[in-house]
C-alpha cells in the first residue's frame, strides 16, 4: 500500500494516537506500523528511512520534531532549519501516512522533564564527550517518541534510524534491549551525493567553498578503509584541509565503540566542523 495523498498532520500526542488507532484498526490481519523519528529539514536520506518504512509497514509514521533537549548551549537549535511545509510536501511523495509535528509545550509541558533517559557510558564518549548531555536528550525523546506510537492495537512496531548517527543508533538499539521497548530497531545505510558527502539536514549551511572541504571527511574514511591510510596519516590530512577542525577520527569494535586496530569490520568514526557547521560521517572498514 503506498499512499499518493498528503498525510495527515497531527499537532497533539492525543489526535496522533487516535489517528493511528484508527489506520490501524481498520486494517485487515496483522497491522504494522513503522516509525521515523526526525528532526525535520528533510532530504533524500529521510526519503530512503521512509522508503523503506512503506515497504515493509501497513501503516507509515513520521514525527517532526526539533528537540531542544538534545542541544547545547552554544549550539544551533534557534537557527535549525524548521520548514514543515516542505517536510510536508516531501513526504507525501515518500509515501508517509501520517506525520506528528508537536510543539515543544505538547512534548514537555512542564518544561524541560526532571526525569531523563542517561545514555551511561556508551553515550560518554566520541559525541557524547564533544556534546555532553547530546545523548541524554536524544534518548529521551526517543524513548518518549517510541512510547506515544507504539501501537494501541496488536501490531508489529517498527522504528527506522539512519546509520550515518552510529553512535546514536548503537544507543536507541540498546536503551530498546535495555528497557524491553515494544520496538523493532531497523537500521538504514546511509545516503551519499554524488560527490561522496553524506546527506544532513546541516548541509545546507555550508557554502561552495565549505562544502568542497568537507569532501575530505568522506575521501578519507575510503582511502582509510581502503590501507591507502594509517589513522595518523588520516588524521593529518583532515587537519590539513581549508576550513576543517577535526574533532576526532577513531577506529572502533561497533558493538563497544571501544577502540581497535583499522581492520575488516572495525567502525571508523570522524567528527569535524567545515566552518562553524559540524559534520559526521562513518564507513564500516
Amino acid at each position: 500500500m503506498r499512499t499518493t495523498t498528503a498525510p495527515q498532520v497531527c499537532r497533539g500526542i492525543a489526535d496522533f494516537r487516535a489517528a493511528l488507532a484508527e489506520r490501524l484498526g481498520a486494517l485487515p490481519g496483522e497491522a504494522s506500523l513503522g516509525l521515523v523519528p526526525t528532526m525535520g529539514a528533510l532530504h533524500e536520506g529521510h526519503g530512503h528511512l521512509v522508503r523503506l518504512a512503506r515497504e515493509e509497514n501497513a501503516v507509515v509514521a513520521v514525527s517532526v520534531f526539533v528537540n531542544p533537549l538534545q542541544f547545547g548551549p552554544d549550539e544551533d537549535f534557534e537557527r535549525y532549519p524548521r520548514t514543515l511545509d516542505a517536510d510536508v510536501e516531501l513526504l507525501s511523495r515518500f509515501g508517509a501516512d501520517l506525520v506528528f509535528a508537536p510543539a515543544t509545550e505538547e512534548m514537555y509541558p512542564d518544561g524541560e522533564p526532571l526525569v531523563r533517559v542517561t545514555a551511561g557510558r556508551l553515550g560518554a564518549v566520541l559525541d557524547g564527550a564533544s556534546r555532553p548531555g547530546h545523548f541524554d536528550g536524544a534518548l529521551t525523546v526517543v524513548n518518549k517518541l517510541l512510547h506515544i506510537a507504539a501501537p494501541p492495537v496488536p501490531a508489529r512496531f517498527r522504528a527506522y534510524f539512519g546509520e550515518k548517527d552510529a553512535q546514536q543508533l548503537l544507543l536507541v538499539r540498546r536503551m530498546v534491549l535495555d528497557f524491553d521497548l515494544p520496538a523493532e530497531i531497523r537500521p538504514v545505510p546511509i545516503v551519499r551525493d554524488a560527490d561522496g558527502l553524506a546527506l544532513s539536514s546541516r548541509n545546507r549551511y555550508l557554502d561552495a567553498g565549505q562544502r568542497r572541504s568537507a569532501l575530505v571527511l568522506s575521501r578519507t574514511l575510503r582511502a582509510l578503509a581502503a590501507g591507502e591510510l594509517g589513522l595518523d596519516a588520516a588524521r593529518a590530512r583532515i587537519e590539513a584541509e581549508d576550513q576543517v577542525r577535526l574533532d576526532y577520527l577513531v577506529v572502533v569494535d561497533p558493538a563497544t565503540l571501544a577502540p581497535v586496530p583499522p581492520a575488516p569490520g572495525a567502525l571508523a568514526l570522524v567528527a569535524a566542523h567545515v566552518g562553524t557547521t559540524r559534520l559526521i560521517d562513518n564507513l564500516v572498514l
